[in-house]
């Protein structure tokens, strides 16, 4: 598996531990969990900073995380949601040594109405992702990759 992947489904799996379902590159279903959704996007990871001596590309790969609830408290489930992906988040910056740090970008909340049912609460939380590769299309870590 690529590094990017491995990233990608660390970051996944961190959102899995939180009482929300979490899901990766799938559609909005029909029915919003009680406990809220959230939807990871793979994002883009951009052009890299590259450096010389030895060959590096370093990426701020911008992933997003979809965040909806619905249901009579929709603020104040989405701002638990929020912050509990904050904690996550900060618990550890690097997701196990994967990246050189993540750090999120404050949501945007929308109120979406929804015919027949309580209106949705939704954001996208921009996760920005540091890390570095000696490849762009191996995406291994340079000290994993061996000499030139």
């Amino acid at each position: 598996m690529s590094l990017r992947e491995t990233i990608l489904v660390a970051l996944h799996a961190r959102l899995s531990a939180l009482p929300a379902t979490a899901l990766r590159g799938d559609v909005l279903p029909e029915r919003v969990p009680d406990a809220g959704l959230l939807i990871l996007r793979d994002g883009e990871p951009g052009e890299p900073d590259v450096t010389l001596s030895p060959l590096a590309y370093h990426y701020q790969h911008r992933a997003e995380i979809e965040v909806i609830v619905q249901g009579t408290d929709r603020d104040g489930a989405f701002d638990i949601l929020c912050t509990s992906i904050g904690t996550a988040l900060a618990a550890d910056r690097t997701l196990g040594g994967l990246c050189e740090w993540v750090e999120a970008e404050a949501p945007q909340p929308d109120d979406l109405p929804v015919e027949g049912a309580a209106n949705l609460k939704a954001a996208v939380i921009p996760v920005v992702l540091h890390y570095s590769t000696a490849d762009p299309l191996l995406w291994l870590p340079p000290e994993m990759q061996g000499g030139n």
